[in-house]
Protein backbone atom coordinates (compact mmCIF):
# COMPACT_ATOMS: atom_id res chain seq x y z
CA UNK A 1 0.00 0.00 0.00
CA UNK A 2 1.33 3.45 -0.97
CA UNK A 3 1.87 5.79 2.22
CA UNK A 4 0.46 8.85 1.22
CA UNK A 5 2.41 10.71 3.66
CA UNK A 6 5.84 10.25 2.23
CA UNK A 7 7.17 10.84 -1.35
CA UNK A 8 8.00 7.68 -3.60
CA UNK A 9 11.47 8.39 -2.79
CA UNK A 10 11.01 9.02 0.38
CA UNK A 11 8.82 5.73 1.19
CA UNK A 12 11.49 4.04 -0.82
CA UNK A 13 14.45 4.57 1.55
CA UNK A 14 12.21 4.22 4.42
CA UNK A 15 11.39 0.69 3.47
CA UNK A 16 15.51 -0.25 3.00
CA UNK A 17 16.40 0.56 6.48
CA UNK A 18 17.04 -1.55 8.51
CA UNK A 19 15.42 -1.58 12.39
CA UNK A 20 17.45 0.54 14.22
CA UNK A 21 17.55 3.00 11.20
CA UNK A 22 13.59 2.93 11.23
CA UNK A 23 13.51 3.66 14.45
CA UNK A 24 15.96 7.08 14.43
CA UNK A 25 14.01 7.95 11.40
CA UNK A 26 10.53 7.40 13.51
CA UNK A 27 11.90 9.44 16.80
CA UNK A 28 13.11 12.32 14.04
CA UNK A 29 9.11 12.51 12.65
CA UNK A 30 7.78 12.29 16.20
CA UNK A 31 10.36 15.16 18.21
CA UNK A 32 9.61 17.10 15.08
CA UNK A 33 5.67 16.96 15.93
CA UNK A 34 6.21 17.59 19.65
CA UNK A 35 8.76 20.91 18.48
CA UNK A 36 6.02 22.04 16.27
CA UNK A 37 3.17 21.86 18.76
CA UNK A 38 5.60 23.85 21.02
CA UNK A 39 6.32 26.23 18.92
CA UNK A 40 2.98 27.17 17.57
CA UNK A 41 1.94 27.42 21.83
CA UNK A 42 5.23 29.87 22.28
CA UNK A 43 4.21 32.00 19.53
CA UNK A 44 0.68 32.26 20.50
CA UNK A 45 1.65 33.80 24.27
CA UNK A 46 4.65 35.95 22.74
CA UNK A 47 2.30 37.39 20.42
CA UNK A 48 -1.20 36.89 21.68
CA UNK A 49 -2.36 35.28 18.56
CA UNK A 50 -6.04 33.36 19.75
CA UNK A 51 -5.00 30.26 17.66
CA UNK A 52 -7.88 28.71 19.25
CA UNK A 53 -10.35 30.21 16.81
CA UNK A 54 -8.83 27.72 14.06
CA UNK A 55 -9.88 24.48 16.57
CA UNK A 56 -13.00 22.98 15.97
CA UNK A 57 -16.64 24.37 15.90
CA UNK A 58 -18.94 21.61 15.96
CA UNK A 59 -21.53 22.02 12.92
CA UNK A 60 -20.32 25.14 12.34
CA UNK A 61 -18.96 25.70 8.79
CA UNK A 62 -16.49 28.22 10.41
CA UNK A 63 -15.17 25.49 12.20
CA UNK A 64 -14.16 22.72 9.83
CA UNK A 65 -10.94 24.37 9.42
CA UNK A 66 -10.34 22.59 12.66
CA UNK A 67 -9.87 18.99 11.48
CA UNK A 68 -6.96 20.11 10.09
CA UNK A 69 -5.52 22.47 12.73
CA UNK A 70 -6.36 21.64 16.26
CA UNK A 71 -3.92 18.55 17.07
CA UNK A 72 -1.58 20.93 16.60
CA UNK A 73 -2.89 23.90 19.33
CA UNK A 74 -3.42 23.34 23.14
CA UNK A 75 -4.79 25.81 25.79
CA UNK A 76 -1.65 26.16 27.34
CA UNK A 77 1.90 24.72 28.31
CA UNK A 78 0.76 22.43 30.75
CA UNK A 79 -1.77 21.29 28.01
CA UNK A 80 1.36 20.61 25.50
CA UNK A 81 2.97 19.30 28.24
CA UNK A 82 0.55 16.46 29.20
CA UNK A 83 0.30 15.11 25.86
CA UNK A 84 4.07 16.12 24.73
CA UNK A 85 5.48 12.47 26.52
CA UNK A 86 2.54 10.31 25.00
CA UNK A 87 2.98 11.50 20.80
CA UNK A 88 6.54 11.39 21.08
CA UNK A 89 6.55 7.79 22.55
CA UNK A 90 3.42 7.00 20.16
CA UNK A 91 4.22 8.55 17.37
CA UNK A 92 8.14 6.77 17.16
CA UNK A 93 6.51 3.43 17.61
CA UNK A 94 3.90 4.13 14.69
CA UNK A 95 6.43 5.56 12.29
CA UNK A 96 8.69 2.49 13.01
CA UNK A 97 7.01 -0.30 11.11
CA UNK A 98 6.17 0.43 7.81
CA UNK A 99 3.49 -3.09 8.37
CA UNK A 100 1.70 0.07 10.52
CA UNK A 101 1.02 2.06 6.93
CA UNK A 102 2.19 4.98 9.01
CA UNK A 103 1.67 8.46 7.10
CA UNK A 104 -1.36 6.67 5.93
CA UNK A 105 -2.98 5.72 9.54
CA UNK A 106 -1.58 9.28 10.97
CA UNK A 107 -4.17 11.11 8.16
CA UNK A 108 -7.07 8.69 9.12
CA UNK A 109 -7.00 9.32 12.75
CA UNK A 110 -5.90 12.77 11.98
CA UNK A 111 -9.23 13.41 9.48
CA UNK A 112 -12.15 11.37 11.20
CA UNK A 113 -11.73 12.28 14.37
CA UNK A 114 -11.78 15.95 13.35
CA UNK A 115 -14.84 15.24 11.28
CA UNK A 116 -16.25 13.02 13.98
CA UNK A 117 -16.14 15.79 16.62
CA UNK A 118 -17.23 18.13 14.15
CA UNK A 119 -20.22 15.86 13.91
CA UNK A 120 -21.01 15.51 17.53
CA UNK A 121 -19.08 17.66 19.82
CA UNK A 122 -20.05 19.98 21.99
CA UNK A 123 -20.46 23.80 21.13
CA UNK A 124 -17.00 24.94 21.75
CA UNK A 125 -13.57 25.27 20.54
CA UNK A 126 -11.86 21.74 20.27
CA UNK A 127 -8.29 21.58 20.52
CA UNK A 128 -5.47 19.52 21.32
CA UNK A 129 -3.70 16.23 20.00
CA UNK A 130 -5.11 13.78 22.20
CA UNK A 131 -7.47 12.48 19.84
CA UNK A 132 -3.69 11.63 17.80
CA UNK A 133 -3.03 9.91 20.90
CA UNK A 134 -6.00 7.85 21.37
CA UNK A 135 -6.09 7.47 17.94
CA UNK A 136 -2.73 6.01 18.10
CA UNK A 137 -3.44 4.14 21.08
CA UNK A 138 -5.76 2.09 19.63
CA UNK A 139 -4.78 1.56 16.49
CA UNK A 140 -1.71 -0.17 17.81
CA UNK A 141 -3.20 -2.16 20.03
CA UNK A 142 -5.86 -3.00 17.64
CA UNK A 143 -3.49 -3.83 14.73
CA UNK A 144 -1.00 -5.54 17.45
CA UNK A 145 -4.02 -8.09 18.03
CA UNK A 146 -5.15 -8.20 13.74
CA UNK A 147 -1.52 -8.89 12.90
CA UNK A 148 0.60 -11.58 12.70
CA UNK A 149 3.48 -10.66 14.06
CA UNK A 150 4.91 -11.69 17.94
CA UNK A 151 6.57 -7.98 17.96
CA UNK A 152 3.18 -5.79 17.34
CA UNK A 153 1.47 -8.14 19.69
CA UNK A 154 4.27 -7.31 22.28
CA UNK A 155 3.64 -3.88 21.71
CA UNK A 156 -0.14 -3.89 21.89
CA UNK A 157 -0.14 -5.34 25.03
CA UNK A 158 2.64 -2.68 26.65
CA UNK A 159 0.91 0.12 25.03
CA UNK A 160 -2.33 -1.73 26.86
CA UNK A 161 -1.22 -1.89 30.07
CA UNK A 162 0.66 1.87 30.06
CA UNK A 163 -2.13 3.01 28.59
CA UNK A 164 -5.35 1.80 30.10
CA UNK A 165 -6.24 4.55 32.37
CA UNK A 166 -6.86 7.46 28.91
CA UNK A 167 -10.21 4.80 28.64
CA UNK A 168 -11.77 6.91 31.63
CA UNK A 169 -11.15 9.96 29.22
CA UNK A 170 -13.89 8.52 26.48
CA UNK A 171 -16.42 9.17 28.40
CA UNK A 172 -19.04 11.96 28.95
CA UNK A 173 -17.55 14.90 31.38
CA UNK A 174 -18.94 17.94 31.89
CA UNK A 175 -15.50 20.22 32.17
CA UNK A 176 -13.22 22.06 29.38
CA UNK A 177 -11.81 18.35 28.63
CA UNK A 178 -12.77 17.43 24.52
CA UNK A 179 -14.07 13.74 25.74
CA UNK A 180 -15.07 13.85 22.24
CA UNK A 181 -11.86 14.23 20.39
CA UNK A 182 -10.24 11.14 23.01
CA UNK A 183 -13.89 8.97 21.91
CA UNK A 184 -13.86 9.81 18.21
CA UNK A 185 -9.88 9.35 17.78
CA UNK A 186 -9.99 5.82 19.73
CA UNK A 187 -13.03 4.95 17.05
CA UNK A 188 -10.71 5.98 14.76
CA UNK A 189 -7.79 4.44 15.50
CA UNK A 190 -9.92 1.28 15.81
CA UNK A 191 -11.35 1.69 12.29
CA UNK A 192 -7.83 1.97 10.70
CA UNK A 193 -6.42 -0.88 12.08
CA UNK A 194 -9.59 -2.66 10.68
CA UNK A 195 -9.02 -1.42 7.33
CA UNK A 196 -5.54 -2.38 7.07
CA UNK A 197 -5.40 -5.62 9.54
CA UNK A 198 -8.23 -7.44 9.46
CA UNK A 199 -7.65 -9.20 6.60
CA UNK A 200 -4.49 -10.38 7.94
CA UNK A 201 -6.00 -12.34 10.81
CA UNK A 202 -7.63 -14.54 8.30
CA UNK A 203 -4.99 -15.27 5.77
Amino acid sequence: MKDHLFSPETQREYLRMNTPERLAFAFRIAAAFVVLVFLLEIIERIFMIPLDMFGIVPREVMGLKGIVFSPLLHGGCGHVMANASSLLILMTLLFANPRYYPGNTMIFIWVVSGIGVWLVGRKSYHIGASSLIYGMVTYLVAAGIWMRSWVSFLISLVILFSYSGLFWGVLPQNNHVSWEGHLCGAISGIWAAAIWHKKDKNR
